[in-house]
């Protein structure tokens, strides 16, 4: 048996180990409710009590803008440098450099200001206006810019992506704005998005629907996503050139001729030294006057006269046609007798058996 102070001892030892535990039990907190925002609640503001003694060196940014943006950069400077002004941040455009530079000021006091200043500069220089980049100097806003330049090595595949990205008239652009609650800019190489933390890392309706349900937030929604099946509709294409690989031979190539083998075959490796200089200015000579001849047709052709249109003849009325004298004479006889302007034998017939009729009628 244990002595009485002994057992008192025992007690209070294993007292303190349960308390210890206990401790640490309320110590510990469920990771998701970590990660979990309470509704409505807001980070306070930075002001000046916080850090009234204000910066103890200078800090500065610059970086570079492209050509066309110089004019929207120059029209909307002295609003951007009203913008930083609030937060005590200079703010130079430098036109012949193509640079703007954010400086801290002694009467700066938020030291993250410079850093806000800096992400401003840098979506001006990637084309997004002006109205959404200023919002960047807000507290609960934030900003990426992703180059997705590099995540294909083709230039169409690249090309293709971005468009289906984008979506036909900006469809796709603008759905994933409104699922985001961000603002989404895709220029050149790069995707500027602007907008809350939670909204920079949400990419589902789905999502932001389940959220709002406090019992299904801290559990898997795997089963309420769609699954999509991969369905390969266009065929691979076939290259142009198809490389067949030859039947396999234990033997190697057979050897190319040297200089000797094929003088060898020719008979001028048994030639002197005179025969073949002699024989090389012969070939030199046939060449040049190959050459020659060329380009004297070459000069010739201008003074060629080029070929005329073969004149089409036209067919001249046949001349072979028989006259018939005999009644050429009595149209001539006939016209001798009529009078000049007198009417035809016919007309006077009937012109004379009118006029009998009327004598008739009036008897």
């Amino acid at each position: 048996m244990a002595d009485p102070p002994e057992a008192a001892e025992a007690g209070a030892k294993q007292k303190e180990k349960q308390k210890i535990r206990n401790k640490k039990k309320a110590a510990a907190v469920d990771e998701s409710e970590l990660l979990t925002v309470p509704d409505g609640w807001k980070e306070p503001a930075f002001t000046r009590e916080d850090n009234p003694k204000g910066l103890l060196e200078e800090s500065s940014f610059a970086t570079l803008f492209p050509k066309y943006r110089e004019a929207y950069l120059k029209e909307c400077w002295p609003l951007v440098q009203k913008a930083l002004g609030e937060h005590f941040v200079n703010a130079t455009l430098d036109l012949i450099e193509g640079s703007m530079t954010v400086t801290t000021t002694k009467k700066t006091f938020d030291p993250y200001a410079i850093i806000r200043a800096r992400d401003l500069i840098k979506l001006l220089a990637r084309s997004v206006p002006f109205e959404q980049a200023v919002r960047i100097l807000q507290d609960d806003i934030a900003c990426d810019i992703i180059k997705i330049g590099s995540l294909v090595r083709k230039r169409d595949t690249f090309i293709k992506r971005r468009g289906r990205l984008l979506g036909p008239k900006g469809s796709t652009l603008k759905a994933l704005e409104l699922l985001t609650n961000c603002y989404i800019m895709v220029q050149g190489n790069t995707v500027s998005a602007l907008g809350p933390f939670s909204g920079l890392k949400e990419t589902l309706m789905i999502k932001r629907e389940l959220s709002k349900d406090p019992e299904l937030r801290s559990q898997s929604w795997e089963r309420f996503l769609p699954k999509f099946k991969r369905k390969n509709l266009k065929k691979r294409k076939e290259p142009k050139k198809k490389n067949t690989k030859k039947e396999y031979t234990p033997f190697p190539p057979p050897q190319p001729e040297s200089q000797i083998d094929k003088e060898l075959a020719s008979g001028e490796y048994f030639l002197k030294e005179r025969q073949k200089k002699r024989k090389q200015v012969q070939e030199i000579k046939a060449k040049q006057a190959d050459a020659i001849k060329k380009r004297q047709e070459e000069r010739n052709k201008a003074f060629i006269p080029p070929k005329e249109k073969p004149v089409v003849k036209t067919k001249k009325a046949s001349t072979e046609k028989k006259i018939d004298i005999a009644a050429i004479k009595e149209k001539v006889k006939n016209a001798k007798k009529k009078k000049l302007g007198a009417l035809p034998e016919e007309e006077v017939k009937l012109k004379m058996a009118a006029d009998e009729k009327k004598k008739k009628k009036k008897k």
